[in-house]
């Protein structure tokens, strides 16, 4: 049963037979593993689950490939990670480690097509597909001979050498990022990630001295490592706050490219600074979206009230052509303190807004601000398709309705 749920994709059933005392070893008719089988089908939550569950990280099927090296050959940073998570089962040793570093970088320096290519003896290009690998990240999947692989192994490659304690200069990890140039690739958010958990003066200039880089695209990636040095210092004394402050107003005002320039109004909102709220204002007409969207989301939200200007500017972002700007600007208002008749009433007018998740933040700000109306707004709302994000936030009506009928509501 458990391989036949593997199979089928269903990972809700999947654990439910493991806490059932499902066997996490179990073989397939073809004498594969159970994690062996996860890999096989791509299924990174299950594999996670099977380790938890302390399946044997050393078991290989019949080809003789134990389950991390069958995750690095998928290419898949989401399985890797999950063949490597958890403290059950048998650890892994640093030859096993260093063996698959070796076939992650051979992987990347060769090129995911071209060792594809060589593998299967097919011709032609690869067919690709873009698909989710774990929560966050997007990768292309490769097609090619009957084989299929993912093109995550710059990040897998960097995760194993991390793992191993290995560091990297900044400019290796600069260009395994670029080779994948797209914030949602895994490539690219493990190289920032590492480089900004070093939070060192070295690795801080560096990526400054990429401001004036002439390709919008190393500045980016610039951008977004100097703003996680930031967020991620937890020290009393950050000594990069009031720097980042100054860098990122100077470099937003003369930035032309969108996603640079919205890494940066991102990187701004997230300095505890009463400056921060006029740093933005300028670029709350930007031609792109995505500008306006850190616009919307970058307002301070603690003060007791917006400042008219920047009551004015989230009232216009409200009727913004873009859903995702116009949800934005209404979760800041949920979010803010200020109580203003203005702004319940220009959320309300979105409660008929074609849609849904636009709705749904408008009841959420109308019960977050006490109004009556986010209650019929919320019988009015139309079915959610399955899996959608963010329905907990209509949790709020109830709440906002607790609060008006007081303790003594039955029900």
């Amino acid at each position: 049963m458990l391989i036949s749920a593997l199979r089928a994709g269903d990972t809700d059933a999947v654990e439910h037979l493991l806490l059932a005392g499902a066997d996490p070893d179990v073989r397939d008719a073809s004498g594969s593993p159970a994690l062996c089988v996860a890999i096989e089908c791509r299924a990174a939550p299950a594999a996670r689950l099977l380790v938890e569950h302390g399946a044997d990280r050393r078991r290989h099927g019949p080809d003789g490939a134990r389950p991390l090296h069958k995750a690095v050959d998928s290419g898949s940073p989401a399985l890797v990670e999950a063949v490597l998570s958890g403290r059950r089962g048998q650890p892994t040793g640093e030859a096993e480690l260093r063996e698959a570093r070796d076939l992650a970088r051979h992987w990347y320096e060769t090129g995911t097509e071209a060792e594809l290519r060589r593998r299967t003896g097919a011709p032609g290009p690869a067919a690709r597909t873009r698909v989710r690998d774990g929560e966050f990240h997007l990768v292309d999947e490769l097609a090619l001979g009957g084989a299929t692989v993912r093109d995550g192994h710059p990040a897998v490659l960097t995760d194993l050498e991390a793992r191993l304690g290995t560091v990297l200069p900044f400019d290796e990890l600069r260009e395994r990022a670029l080779s994948r140039p797209r914030q949602e690739h895994p490539a690219w958010s493990s190289s920032v990630t590492l480089l900004a958990q070093r939070r060192d003066e070295d690795t801080w200039r560096a990526a400054r001295a990429l401001r004036t880089h002439p390709d919008p695209v190393h500045r980016l990636f610039g951008a977004e490592v100097l703003r996680l040095i930031h967020l991620f210092d937890e020290r009393d004394e950050d000594p990069f706050a009031a720097p980042a402050l100054g860098l990122f107003t100077d470099w937003a005002a003369a930035e032309e490219d969108p996603a640079v320039l919205a890494e940066l109004l991102v990187g701004l909102s997230e300095q505890p600074s009463p400056h921060v709220d006029a740093a933005l204002l300028p670029h709350a007409e930007h031609r792109d979206a995505r500008v306006r969207h850190a616009v919307a989301a970058g307002f301070d939200t603690g003060a007791p009230a917006f400042a008219p200007a920047v009551r004015d500017t989230l009232l216009a972002l409200l009727t913004d052509p873009d859903a995702d700007v116009r949800q934005r600007a209404c979760s800041t208002l949920a979010s803010g303190k200020d109580r203003t008749p203005a702004l319940a009433d220009a959320m309300a007018r979105l409660l008929d807004d074609p849609v849904r998740r636009v709705r749904v933040a408008a009841v959420h700000g109308l019960a977050r601000h006490d109004d009556e109306r986010c209650v019929e707004g919320d019988r009015r709302l139309p079915p959610a398709p399955p899996g959608t994000p963010h329905e907990y936030e209509l949790d709020e009506v109830w709440r906002y309705e607790m609060r008006r009928d007081g303790p003594g509501r039955q029900g």
